[in-house]
Formats: C-alpha cells, structure tokens, sequence
C-alpha cells in the first residue's frame, strides 16, 4: 500500500488550544485512514523557552517565535491557528495568500468585517485549491452528529423550537485573575463569543436553519479582577494584597437572547434561546441543545457527552424520551475507536476535525464548516451586541 504524502503543518499558538490541536493531528492517522499524512512540523510563539518547551511536550519537530517565518517556510503545507481572536484576520489572510491551507479557531474573528476579509480571501484562494475551515470543533462529537443525521433524515419533522445553554462555572470567583479572554480587545467578547458562539453553529448546523433576527441582553458582574495570581485552568487565584494592581474586565459575563430562524424547504421557521455564562457554578462544561420538531425532539449535554436523547412522536400514547448511548460502529465517528460502550472524550472532537479536514483536502473540496458559515456565526454575534447596547431592541442577522 502506497504512503499517504505528507501534509505538513504549522501551528501557531500551543496553549489549551494548540494541546488540543496538538493530540488531534498527532492522533488522527493512527485511528483513521487518511489520503494525506499529518507531520507536526513546526509550533510558533513569542516566548523562546515557552515555544519550545511546547514543541518537545506536544510532539512538534521544530520551532519559530514569529508566526510569519512560519508562513515563510517552503516546508509548511497548512497553518493552524490557535491565538486570540484579535491575530486571527491577519496570520489566516497571511497564510492564504502564501498557498498555505488555513484551519482557524473559533470565533472566526473578533469583528464582521475582519471575518469579511477572511472571507473573501479563503474564497479567491479556494480557486487555486487553497482550502480553509474554521474550527467549531462540537460539530464532530459523535452524539450532536447523530442529532444532525436525525434531523436530516426528518425525524423531527418541521422544527419549531430551539433552546441553547452553555454553562460553566469558571469565572465565579471574583478574585480569579485577568486573562486575555477578559479583555475585548484581544477576545472581541466574553462570554458570547468563547462559549456562545459554539452554542450558535451548534444550533444552525443541526437545525439546518439560520437565525436571522435576535433580542439580547449582555451583562458584566465583575467589573475589575487582579492582573496577577496564578492561572489554574482557564480560571486560578488572583493576587489579593492591597498594593495588587487590578484591570478592567471589558466584555460580558452573560449572554442572553431570542431568536427566530429562517425557514428551511416545507418550514415557516422557528424560535430559540440562547443563553452563555462562565459564572453558572456547578456546570463545568454544559454546552446543551434541545430541538422540538412537529414530529418529535432531541436533547443533548455535553456534560454527558455520549449520550443523546431522542422524543419521537409516533410511539405515543407510550412516547417517552429514548437514551441513546453513541457508541455503536453505525454512530458517526465512532467505528474507528473502541467497542461499544466505551466513550469518547473531549478530544476526540478535535481529532475528528482533523479528520474532516484531511480528508476534505486530499480530496479538492471545501471543508466544513467554511469560512461563509463562520462569518454567518460572526454576524449573529454582532447582532446580538448590537441589540444589547440598544435596550435589547430587535436586531436582523
């Protein structure tokens, strides 16, 4: 059997994120039959130690401090950026234009017409067979794919509603210290963007309808935290001594809103709520959908990340919901790990990223969810600012 030819990757960035990515493309191959090769090629950061330390931990063979050298490289098939929001437009345009492949970490951008130009550059690129995709890595856990396959297949018959939380808990401290995540001018927002943005293509990828309309309402509980302490996680302890400088938190701590969804074929549409919070305390990581249709309804949370519940009408008067363990072969993704009844974790989304887009690339076409549908998510984002900061008067996507 002939080798796959390589697909050499340059990363830039190796925190949470870029661990994620890192076991994801280390991982993929050895799971999955792949028309291309993965090689972890290169790893960018600012910091020297910090950058190689990451290299030597995650498995990359080489490293740059400056993402543009990375672009530079001849030995550089794909860029995969896992910064801020704030550098993103810049290295994914930078890297397109180079005729490298670009996979981008979600929210797309931090503004609609950053994602704009990315936009429109991943489309002139994707012509000369330059591919890119943004990185809404929910979309690939077995149980929401499952969801989508049901809704597809019209066991919910036309959708009526739409109901989208995630909640976690790792801001509820007062005292926990400034991150970039806290300020808008790295993270473009809070709570909407990090989490509510994955809630939203959630939403819209298994619906398969758009939200077109929105009414919100942002709010900020803790409007200052310590600039130092130590970072535990994604949240820590801040430093609490009186002479402790403090920074200005600038984005929102809760986000919530109604919705209306465009129509899809035979549909007159459909309502939803959204809510985001990092400060629900005792949710972890609950980033839960549930959609009722005329025919039956689907819920799930990723807290019990396997398993999906699933209402359908026509069993009725003995209906109830069903729980479906995702881990038979037939699930999605799921026959090429291990035998039923043994669950996936939250990694495994980035590997069966990974996977799509491999794939998607050896074979010329586009990828998804493309950079269209993420700025598509950028825009209901915007919208739901602009709706909050105008007494949460309704807002067109």
């Amino acid at each position: 059997m002939t080798k796959p030819q390589p697909l050499r990757v340059g990363m830039v960035g190796y925190a949470f994120m870029g661990a994620a990515h890192s076991h994801a493309w280390r991982t993929a191959p050895r799971f999955f039959d792949l028309p291309l090769q993965p090689r972890l090629t290169a790893v960018a950061g600012r910091n020297a130690d910090g950058v190689r330390a990451a290299a030597d931990k995650l498995g990359w063979e080489s490293v740059e401090t400056d993402w543009r050298r990375l672009i530079e490289r001849d030995d550089i098939d794909l860029i995969d950026i896992c910064t801020p929001g704030n550098t993103h437009a810049e290295i994914a345009i930078a890297a397109l234009e180079a005729g490298k492949h670009v996979l981008c970490e979600k929210p797309l951008a931090n503004s609609v017409e950053e994602a704009e130009r990315m936009t429109l550059v991943a489309e002139t690129a994707a012509k000369q067979g330059i591919l890119s995709m943004c990185g809404f890595s929910y979309r690939r856990t077995p149980a929401l794919a499952l969801a989508k396959r049901l809704v597809e297949q019209g066991k919910l018959g036309e959708i009526r509603h739409v109901r989208a939380q995630y909640l976690q808990d790792w801001l509820s401290d007062e005292n926990a210290p400034m991150t970039w995540r806290l300020d808008k001018s790295k993270s473009g927002s809070g709570s909407l963007g990090d989490i509510g943005a994955h809630s939203i293509d959630a939403a819209q990828w298994v619906s398969g309808l758009s939200i077109s309309g929105v009414s919100a309402l942002l709010e900020t509980f803790v409007p200052e935290r310590p600039l130092a302490g130590d970072l535990v996680g994604l949240g820590g302890h801040g430093d609490l001594s009186s002479d402790a400088p403090r920074g200005s938190v600038t984005v929102d701590d809760a986000a919530i809103f109604s919705a209306r969804f465009d129509g899809g074929a035979g549909s007159t549409g459909a309502v939803g709520v959204f809510e985001a919070t990092r400060y629900a305390l005792g949710r972890k990581n609950a980033m839960r959908l549930e959609i009722n249709g005329t025919r039956g309804s689907l819920a799930f949370d990723f807290e019990e990340m396997n398993v999906l519940s699933f209402y359908d009408a026509a069993e009725s008067p003995n209906a109830g919901f069903r729980r479906i363990f995702v881990t038979e072969p037939e699930h999605p993704y799921v026959g090429n790990w291990w035998p039923t009844g043994h669950g996936l974790g939250y990694e495994h989304g980035f590997t069966h990223q990974v996977v799509d887009l491999v794939t998607a690339i050896g074979e010329g076409r586009q990828p998804e969810p493309s950079f269209a549908e993420a700025l598509q998510v950028q825009r209901v984002l915007a919208a739901v600012e602009s709706s909050a900061a105008n007494s949460s008067q309704w807002q067109k996507v």
